[in-house]
């Protein structure tokens, strides 16, 4: 029996606000012991209870245990570490770059917290885009009104029991619903708002936290392309591209949305994408019938999108192709000859349909994805350094990867998030501490700075207004011209030229030890 969620009333929504800054006021998250300790409930809240996720994540999306392990849970779980382990370095004051003008008011960057932030995560990982926000929100010092997506209520209900249990309410709080519920917390002032969603919705926030002036982070997807270089490695690029398009049934804002492949090479790559997909999938009837053995679409709105996009299609079915609506199924499909005006090209996709679209080469590739939106993510495969180069620079995206799919938001270190309508702003790790950090700057200037700069003060004189340039920065060189645009050294010739200079210079040297030096002539 499918779980039923519990919304917030409306009523109440308001009073939660004021009870989380009132959490905010007490000072308590102002010490990074009380921080790390929510830190570390949160990481045992997962750990506790992983197979409660794996079966509600099951009973909202059909998510098979690996993927729930992989994508969510663990994720979740190294998520939550990175901020507990980053915090006491993170939270310390750091001083600017030095500047002798300044140095003696012992200029500092404060890292604080804002305030009282919403996070409205997505059904597609509804708890790793939930925990690891929360996680980097809590870090920061803030307390957090957590608004998780109605569409998956098995996961959205255990997660609000266990942050009850786990968490202090007056540091998190969840509050449940659909759009009367989502819209009582829009009318509301924030001190931050992540979003994560589609760019339709995306627009709707952004309007309400512009009548607050909140400052708003969004993550949006969109058509993440794939560029293929014939000359990649088939077997691998094939694997990787099908994997990331059918985990989750698709539902991933940086799936493979697209393939862009020479008109010449199509053939040869649905064929080995075929090959792929046997391998994958040897029995076709368990994949379909099987419970969490294929991920299924959130919903049955979602289904019959998708199923409708398929249905209008112009290309041609490879492979897949079978819907079941009563199950939210839809197996992995391939579709070739997709033209720029096809059905499957008119919205994100967001299910296991891979559209394959052909060009001429990589040129008409490029021109193709810069004339749409700037896309989450954009792949290429190839092994040439020169064709991953060109479509690196010639391109603009929210992520640009080489050889992989999908699982770049989880890299150490790399922030996540779009460019333009794929979203603004980033997260994940330290990038997520970032956002919902206030960079506070911070002086104290001794009173005898104002034997230096006492010019400031009126009646303003000549001498006074002259002393002003002795605070100007030295300039540089005054150019002559724009730079050459081409013509750039190679990296070789700089070290070819050294390489002579130095044994020109040990020529010299040598001759005029043995007393023996001849100059050369030029003619």
């Amino acid at each position: 029996m499918a779980t039923q969620l519990v919304y917030t009333p409306v009523e109440s929504i308001e009073g939660i606000r004021t009870e989380l800054r009132a959490g905010f006021a007490s000072g308590k998250l102002k010490s990074i012991a009380y921080r790390k300790y929510q830190l570390t409930q949160l990481i045992y809240m997962i750990k506790d209870n992983m197979t409660r996720f794996e079966e509600s994540l099951n009973a909202d999306l059909g998510r098979p245990v690996l993927e729930c392990r992989m994508l969510e849970i663990i994720p979740s779980i190294g998520e939550v570490a990175e901020q507990l382990n980053g915090v006491d370095k993170w939270s310390k004051p750091t001083k600017p770059p030095f500047s002798l003008n300044f140095a003696a008011m012992r200029p500092l960057i404060r890292h604080e917290a804002k305030g009282t932030v919403l996070i409205i995560s997505p059904f597609n990982y509804p708890v790793w885009l939930s925990i690891g926000p929360l996680a980097g929100a809590i870090a920061a010092g803030n307390t957090v009104c957590l608004k998780p997506s109605e569409s998956t209520p098995a996961t959205s209900s255990l997660m609000t029991e266990l942050i009850a249990k786990y968490l202090d309410n007056d540091v998190v709080r969840v509050v449940n619903g659909a759009i009367p519920e989502t819209t009582k917390l829009l009318e509301l002032q924030w001190d931050h708002i992540l979003y994560t969603g589609t760019g339709r919705v995306a627009k709707i926030v952004a309007t309400a936290a512009a009548k607050h002036l909140t400052p708003i982070t969004l993550e949006l997807g969109g058509k993440s392309p794939v560029i293929i270089d014939p000359a990649c490695d088939l077997k691998t690029a094939t694997k990787r591209i099908l994997w990331g398009k059918v985990v989750n049934a698709g539902q991933t804002c940086v799936a493979p949305d697209y393939v862009l492949v020479p008109k010449d090479f199509q053939d040869k790559f649905v064929g080995a994408l075929k090959e792929t997909y046997e391998e994958f999938y040897p029995d076709p009837d368990k994949r379909s019938s099987a419970p969490g053995a294929f991920s299924r679409l959130v919903t049955p709105q979602a289904t019959a999108r998708v199923a409708g996009l398929l249905e209008r299609t112009q290309g041609t079915i490879v492979f897949g192709g079978e819907v079941d609506k009563e199950n939210k199924y839809i197996a992995p499909t391939v579709v070739k000859d997709v033209g720029p005006g096809d059905s499957l090209m008119s919205e994100e996709i967001f299910g296991p349909l891979l559209p394959i679209v052909p060009v001429e080469n990589v040129d008409e590739a490029i021109k193709f994805i810069n004339e749409r939106d700037h896309p989450l993510a954009l792949y290429v495969f190839s092994q040439d350094e020169q064709f991953k180069s060109k479509v690196f620079n010639g391109t603009q995206s929210g992520a640009v990867v080489a050889n992989e799919t999908v699982i770049h938001p989880g890299a150490d270190g790399l922030p996540f998030g779009g460019v333009g309508p794929s979203g603004y702003g980033m997260h994940t790790g330290k990038y997520s501490f970032d956002m919902f950090t206030h960079q506070r700057a911070s002086m104290d200037s001794p009173g005898w700075v104002d034997y230096i700069l006492k010019f400031r003060f009126p009646p303003y004189t000549t001498n006074k207004s002259d002393a002003t340039l002795r605070l100007m920065r030295s300039l540089p060189t005054r150019p002559t011209g724009p730079p050459a645009l081409s013509g750039t050294s190679k990296w070789w010739g700089k070290w070819f030229l050294l390489a002579l200079a130095v044994a020109v210079a040990g020529g010299l040297t040598s001759r005029l030890k043995m007393g023996s030096l001849s100059l050369p002539s030029f003619k």
